[in-house]
């Protein structure tokens, strides 16, 4: 391994902490080649973490390969070297140039042993998986079937993952929704209209909570909150009555009241108030990163990269409290990050 930079500045050895506190898995096998995907929905600041794979892969020594559309490339066998010119000019740009797709194949036993032939047959040491959820479910899955070290980059907007503050994408995704919010609630004190602005977040609401308190909104719907229409109308009531003349319900996806049409619906059937209706939808996922995706994709990627060096296998390169850390897998999937319940006091004391 080469030296950790060339400024004489010396590299933190948290190695055994990392063993001691997560308790993951160690091996002998020298890693001589490595390839790097991306799975799931995209999230902003992929390609920033593919290029972190790919550069600290080569400045370490490892070839590099890049294995295209994610589990269903494995199995097809779509892998292509990668060199540092390969992921030139690629930090601004959203998406991921290795592309992705969901891989029904490789949810079968056989699709996994023919993904392990096709990596073997390339004479790959290691594998960085950069997704979210699926992604590192596929992961855990595949270690049956596969010898080779694997380490897993948290690349989703929904930052629903734990055993990290947050996710590749998520901060990108929250200025994204809030851009729009901003727009819209312009509209909404022009024309003094109640809009429901619906968010991402199928299981989780950690993008509607940030944007929420960020755009000012006054009611909030999240799937970790039990909310019945009720207490959404009487809040709605209530702020007419102390003279607001427009308003704005943060909607995530997968809230408990439904979506942001069917919650509509509902305001009008109970209280006869007629509510605009905004889908930001999947323009969340796209653009180009935010600085904040950009740095952490970055260091997850070079931290990847030394951990499988360094022999772990099986675990999650995340980071806490601004510190690259460790997580198994399967905490990582089974686990639920609980969303941050100081920010939903926060919410609740200033949407009065």
């Amino acid at each position: 391994m080469r030296p950790f930079n060339n400024l004489g500045l010396q590299k933190e050895n948290n190695f055994c902490y990392y063993f001691l506190r997560f308790n993951v898995s160690l091996g002998g096998a020298t890693i001589k080649r490595i390839a790097v995907f991306t799975s799931g929905g995209d999230a902003p600041g992929m390609n920033a973490a593919i290029r972190a794979v790919v550069r600290a892969g080569i400045y370490n020594g490892l070839e590099v390969l890049g294995i295209q559309r994610g589990y269903q490339g494995m199995i097809n066998g779509e892998a292509v070297n990668m060199q540092l010119r390969s992921v030139s000019n690629i930090l601004k740009a959203g998406g991921t140039i290795l592309k992705t797709s969901r891989c029904i194949e490789f949810e079968t036993p056989e699709g996994r042993d023919k993904a392990a032939r096709y990596l073997n047959s390339q004479g790959i040491d290691g594998l960085a998986a950069i997704g979210g959820n699926g992604t590192m479910t596929g992961l855990i899955e595949f270690q049956r079937h596969w010898d080779g070290k694997v380490i897993a980059l948290p690349g989703t907007i929904d930052n629903d993952i734990y055993g990290t503050d947050y996710t590749i994408g998520f901060h990108t995704a929250v200025e994204t929704a809030m851009d729009a919010i901003d727009k819209i609630k312009d509209t909404a004190a022009a024309h003094e209209r109640i809009f429901i602005v619906e968010v991402m977040g199928r299981d989780a609401g950690f993008i509607a909570l940030d944007v929420g308190i960020g755009g000012g909104a006054e009611t909030l719907l999240i799937p970790e909150i039990d909310f019945d229409m009720q207490q959404c109308t009487t809040a709605i009531l209530e702020g007419k009555e102390k003279g607001k003349t427009s308003s704005i319900i943060i909607v995530a996806e997968g809230s408990k009241l439904g979506g942001a049409h069917d919650i509509a619906v509902k305001i009008k059937k109970m209280c006869d108030i007629e509510c605009r209706v905004v889908v930001v939808g999947h323009v969340q996922r796209g653009g180009s990163p935010v600085l904040y995706d950009r740095i952490l994709a970055s260091k997850l990627g070079v931290f990847a990269v030394e951990m499988l060096l360094g022999g772990v296998t099986g675990v999650m390169a995340g980071e806490v409290n601004n510190k690259c850390t460790l997580t198994p897998l399967k905490d990582a999937v089974y686990k639920k990050k609980p969303v941050d319940p100081y920010k939903l006091s926060v919410f609740s004391i200033l949407s009065i």
